[in-house]
């Protein structure tokens, strides 16, 4: 079995390669419906030498099977968030101890250690229903701050606003971790209340967790981070690049330009054929490799678009149409 220990230490490209193929062949001799996928494409566990060469579960089969690798009880299931009646994803974890150190480990990578902040969320459409995993990841980060002000909010907009102020004058390094509606909420609130946001950037992180949820219209990244920045009082927008299938996240510090924590790596598919790549800088399909996943599935191509960067670094450009999801047929397991 593969350790927390080798999987949240690796230190190099040579070392993510190895411990990659590693697991894939775990997850190809454990995980029955991973087995009969690759069964599927006639990918022979012992010639798959290369990361471009392991077959990516597509994210829908998170809907429609137990995907696990693992015959351990279940600890968590997180579900995915839907209208009613659609059909939504679900995440068997068997040992939920695999994400909390993902996530802990990975905020500490990108924002070092929880306890110089206070963590304030505003994520009412996920506060609203069970089995979130963003939900579980947030509330455990407001619980490491250790202080007293982190906490979650739903409709208390003055409340939330007054505390801001009050962290800001008190130089406390705050981040507001929300939903991207909720955030807009916010700005509209504090206008109309002619409440002064503007003033309060100094020490304060706004990362968004994507997604207008039904709420408002889809805008681009570039308009919805120049009205958050603007009504917020801050230089940047950090976002935040995680869901239901995955134990791990990517951050963005700004610019809509994500990196991962060194377990974790994204590859570009083409948009024709979903088995080929394509070279750096163009759109393609986004499939991950999360090796916190050790008893899911690590191999995930999901339904987003987006292009890779030479040092790793991706965007997010979108998601794929129902209609423009190529590669379908491999769905008939």
């Amino acid at each position: 079995m593969i350790s927390q220990e080798a999987i949240f230490q690796i230190s190099s490209k040579k070392e993510f390669e190895k411990i990659t193929l590693k697991v894939f062949r775990h997850q190809y001799d454990n995980n029955l419906v991973y087995q009969q996928f690759c069964n599927f494409l006639k990918k022979d566990k012992t010639k798959v030498k290369s990361l471009t060469e392991i077959p990516f579960l597509p994210i829908q089969f998170f809907k429609s099977h137990n995907v696990l690798s693992s015959s351990g009880p279940i600890q968590q299931t997180f579900t995915s968030s839907g209208t009613t009646g659609m059909q939504t994803s679900k995440h068997l974890v068997t040992d939920v101890s695999w994400y909390e150190m993902s996530y802990r480990l990975g905020f500490s990578e990108f924002y070092g250690n929880i306890e110089d902040y206070c963590v304030l969320a505003l994520l009412p459409s996920y506060l609203e229903r069970e089995g979130s995993s963003l939900i579980y990841m947030v509330e455990d980060l407001i619980q490491s701050s250790n202080h007293d002000d982190s906490g979650f909010y739903l409709n208390n907009h003055n409340e939330l606003l007054q505390k801001i102020e009050k962290l800001n004058k008190e130089g406390q390094n705050t981040i507001l971790i929300g939903v991207t509606y909720a955030l807009l909420d916010l700005i509209e609130y504090a206008q109309s209340n002619s409440f002064p946001l503007r003033g309060l950037g100094g020490n304060l992180i706004i990362m968004e967790t994507g997604g207008m949820k039904g709420k408002r219209k889809e805008m681009i990244r570039e308009e919805l981070h120049s009205i958050l920045c603007d009504g917020f009082g801050v230089s940047k927008i950090h976002s935040e690049y995680g869901m239901t299938e995955l134990l791990s996240q990517a951050y963005s510090l700004g610019d809509g330009i994500f990196e991962c924590p060194p377990w974790m790596q994204i590859l570009i598919r083409d948009t024709e054929d979903a088995l080929t790549y394509v070279s750096e800088g163009k759109t393609g399909g986004i499939n991950v490799i999360d090796l916190a996943n050790i008893n899911s599935c690590s191999f995930i191509a999901t339904q987003d678009l987006g292009k890779k960067y030479p040092n790793h670094s991706f965007e997010v450009l979108g998601r794929f149409d129902n209609s423009d999801i190529r590669g379908c047929n491999l769905m008939v397991i």
